[in-house]
């Protein structure tokens, strides 16, 4: 089996599409998204908490790991993911998985 990875981004609500859009033009074969609930951080903030709107999207892109890179890269790029706020993306390293596209 050819190495793989799973690329995972929480999102604000509504950003999602387009970053997979983007994903899927940077290389990714296609994306699951689902809806979430944030916690934590926006209760530490206090009343700044209250601008982060605690409903997320989380992408959940498996990805051929030669295209890991290039595709996380659209995604912190599209999505603002270095601003503070925007949301958070990290990549993890799949050992079996059954089913992938090649």
């Amino acid at each position: 089996m050819e190495e793989i990875a799973l690329i995972t981004a929480i999102v604000q609500r509504g950003k999602a599409d387009k970053i997979v859009a983007d994903a899927i033009k940077a290389g990714a074969e296609g994306a699951t998204v689902f809806y979430a609930r944030g916690t934590g951080v926006r209760q530490k903030l206090g009343l700044l908490g209250k601008i982060i709107t605690p409903e997320k999207e989380v992408i959940l892109i498996v990805a051929k790991k030669n295209q890991t890179n290039d595709i996380f890269d659209i995604i912190v790029k599209t999505g603002k993911l270095e601003k503070p706020g925007k949301g958070f993306a990290f990549v993890h390293t799949v050992d079996t998985a059954v089913g992938f596209l090649k």
